[in-house]
């Protein structure tokens, strides 16, 4: 019985993430269950997909972004560990499915689902195009420009800065502790998917990272959507601003490449960015293709 439920979850979540691009599964992390502590009540859990962020107050759970319907029970089990409380909110910081198919996993079981208007958008579209609305959990509170919610000694305030990672794409502070969620605004040394069918632009990511550094202050901890180390998933503001120059050497080295006169074929043979050598793996020529289309205004 076991092994029967574990193929059917395992085979619900492949098409689950399917609704968004396939070679954003191709690159999927597995990390090994790590349910970590970060500071005053926040923590992280890392398995698989989008690092999920989770806040343990006095009158209940809140979760930020759930992985996929195999990895999402697990923190959940180990939430209700830490004592018999509701779970308040379950929030997500975009619409793919490395963050959002486990959110059946909450259905039933957390009072709200919390995200971006667009990311709503996002997500009933790409559900309803693969035809599995009876497997997904939508969000049913939603916001413009910012959003923000007690938790009991907590408070969690949202923004919102444009497109970015996607059009879609929220940060999550955890006031009190300091502690800021940017989901996929920023992939930690590790190649990032550009999602240029649901909003993604990379110029206005850039405008939006500049503003996320100069909004908080060097206490501030930030837990990333991504990394190419597991023991990386967390970070300071000098991350952030180093993905900030990532993207800013992306645009630079393509659109240089193109004022030479440049094919988009040579130009996907890159194997680095040159003023980010430390950004490394696979994914390049993703950030490539969407830099130049951008560029090109394709």
């Amino acid at each position: 019985m076991e092994r029967r439920n574990f193929i059917k979850n395992s085979a619900l979540a492949m098409a689950l993430l399917s609704m968004c691009k396939t070679d954003l599964f191709a690159n999927q992390q597995y990390f090994e269950h790590l349910f970590k502590p970060l500071r005053n009540n926040v923590g992280i859990f890392t398995e698989q997909g989008g690092t999920i962020g989770w806040l343990n107050s006095s009158s209940g759970f809140a979760v930020i972004d759930s992985q996929f319907p195999t990895s999402a029970p697990h923190i959940i089990e180990e939430l209700k560990k830490l004592g018999e409380k509701p779970f308040k909110y379950l929030i997500n910081t975009h619409h793919h499915g490395d963050h959002t198919a486990g959110n059946i996993a909450f259905k039933g079981l957390v009072e709200k689902v919390v995200a971006h208007q667009n990311s709503l958008v996002n997500q009933k579209r790409a559900a309803e195009k693969a035809n599995k609305m009876d497997q997904v959990l939508l969000p049913d509170t939603t916001f413009g420009t910012g959003w923000k919610a007690p938790v009991g000694d907590e408070k969690i305030s949202a923004y919102y800065y444009g497109s970015g990672h996607t059009n879609g794409d929220a940060i999550y502070h955890f006031e009190n502790a300091n502690i800021v969620h940017v989901g996929d605004l920023v992939s930690n040394r590790k190649y990032p998917y550009i999602d240029r069918e649901n909003g993604a632009h990379i110029g206005n990511w850039i405008v939006a990272l500049d503003e996320i550094s100069n909004q908080f202050d060097q206490d501030t901890l930030f837990i990333f959507g991504h990394s190419r180390e597991p023991e990386k998933v967390t970070g300071n503001k000098a991350d952030v601003r180093a993905f900030k120059n990532y993207l800013e050497g992306l645009l630079d080295f393509v659109g240089g490449e193109i004022k030479v006169g440049k094919t988009k074929e040579t130009i996907l043979q890159a194997t680095t960015i040159p003023k980010a050598p430390e950004w490394q793996g696979d994914g390049i020529q993703r950030s490539l293709t969407a830099a130049y289309d951008e560029l090109k205004g394709v």
